[in-house]
């Protein structure tokens, strides 16, 4: 059997193009479905997730894009007995600053919903705050909770630095297995008819439907299909090149460390926790002047921006916790094994420390055990996802999704997938398909943005 015959085929089986696959199978009943990657199912960028979600955009779209997404989610959650192990503990995002842009930018992002959904806890009101972080996804308030009371963080977060004077509590957040979510989808996806072929993309003719030429399977040397669907993650724009189509994308490589807490320094209960400051890293008057002394680590001494955030990893019994920091801004070419910066775990420990001092125990002494790792962000300039129509008729592309690949599969997989079969779709889907480009109005509000919501 050198070629095979099907209706859609789908490049890419990250979490991604699972999620695209799951929902054209199981949601709207396409029959011959195939999903195509060189690797195994979520090895490549989705195995690199840090596996957060959160509802907090600063602008509406977004908004109303994650919220689905978690609603989504919340009901695979449901429908397997919680196989996804969904937390609800929120997002913590600390600022030493005058909060009053960051608030103007809650209101903007929760649009006509913001008035009840922004809570300002300060003085008399503190009382009015509550955070139980053994309640689950179901039992968890909405909202966010702005905490501008000091004694009433030190109360709440005690692990956290004394100087921080606001903690804006994202309630609609948490975490889950986004690998359980993409084994669930693919056990849904086969049990429906859909079919995993171990194999890469080298051509794509379009002269008459798609024919794709495959390589790395003994038996399939060809697939035609009606449609195909780009969610190839960093390689999305090789893929649209090959239909004659070009992306308006970059992959950036951010990384990440995970280790064992043996010390004890971060509570198991602890939300999601982000630094939004910039700041100098806490490195030693001599470890400074050797950093200064290198044109190539000199860098390392300078303003570094905000966004540091760490977790603990594992559920409540796990000892384990990752940092992350998406310092990072410099597009660079996709590596099938990308090289690891080995300054990185010293400088995000440090960074880090500056939220939680106690992580100043590690200092020079991070486990051996450590896992030292890193992934593609995949971005369009306004950070936003490509999910639509990619320009030649029959093809799609869902992709883009920068560093909230995890939280966002469940709703671009499903706004994918009507685009595929013209159902009914949601009031932003132009604005997250290429028909953005094409309003300026919208544009140039983007432009004007401070934040992209990158995390």
């Amino acid at each position: 059997m050198d070629r095979i015959d099907c209706n859609v085929v789908v490049v890419g089986a990250g979490i991604t193009g699972i999620s695209a696959a799951y929902y054209l199978c199981v949601a709207h009943q396409v029959r011959d479905v195939v999903l195509i990657d060189p690797n195994p199912p979520m090895s490549f960028t989705s195995a690199q997730s840090g596996e957060n979600y959160r509802n907090w955009w600063p602008h509406p779209v977004m908004t109303a894009f994650t919220d689905d997404s978690i609603d989504l989610m919340e009901q695979v959650a449901r429908d397997s007995d919680n196989r996804l192990t969904m937390t609800r503990r929120g997002y913590a995002l600390a600022t030493r600053e005058n909060p009053d842009a960051l608030i103007e930018e809650l209101h903007r992002g929760y649009g006509a919903n913001s008035d009840s959904s922004i809570r300002i806890h300060a003085g008399d009101t503190s009382e009015s705050y509550h955070f139980d972080p053994s309640a689950g996804w179901e039992g968890s308030p909405d909202g966010v909770d702005v905490l501008r009371d000091q004694d009433l963080i030190r109360r709440t977060f005690p692990t956290y630095a004394d100087d921080v004077s606001t903690v804006i509590h994202i309630r609609r957040a948490g975490d889950i297995s986004g690998q359980q979510l993409g084994q669930y989808m693919l056990e849904r996806l086969r049990e429906s008819g859909g079919r995993l072929i171990t194999g890469s993309v080298a051509s794509v003719d379009s002269s008459d439907a798609f024919l794709l030429d495959v390589s790395g399977h003994d038996e399939i040397r060809q697939i035609r299909c009606e449609k195909i669907v780009n969610a190839a993650g960093p390689f999305a724009g090789g893929v649209a090149e090959m239909v004659g189509v070009t992306l308006p994308v970059t992959n950036v490589f951010q990384q990440k460390i995970a280790f064992e807490d043996r010390a004890g320094v971060i509570p198991r209960a602890m939300p999601f926790s982000i630094d939004l400051d910039a700041q100098i890293i806490d490195w030693s008057d001599e470890e400074t002047g050797l950093l200064r002394q290198d044109p190539e680590t000199a860098w390392l001494t300078e303003r570094m921006p905000g966004a540091i955030h760490c977790r603990p990893d594992g559920g409540e019994h796990g000892r384990w916790i990752k940092l992350g920091w998406a310092y990072e801004q410099n597009p660079t070419a996709v590596q099938w094994e990308p090289q690891v910066d080995d300054h990185f775990p010293e400088i995000v420990l440090r960074g880090a420390s500056r939220l939680i001092p106690r992580l100043k125990t590690y200092y020079g002494a991070l486990p051996r055990q450590m896992t030292h790792y890193g992934g593609y962000y995949t971005m369009t300039d306004e950070n936003w996802p490509l999910i639509g129509p990619m320009g030649v008729e029959g093809s799609y592309v869902v992709g883009a999704l920068s560093g909230f690949g995890t939280m966002a599969a469940c709703a671009a997989g499903s706004l994918c997938a009507k685009w595929v079969v013209g159902d009914d779709l949601p009031d932003y889907a132009a604005d997250l398909s290429l028909a953005r480009y094409e309003n300026a109005p919208l544009l140039a509000a983007l432009a004007e943005m401070q934040s992209k919501g990158v995390l």
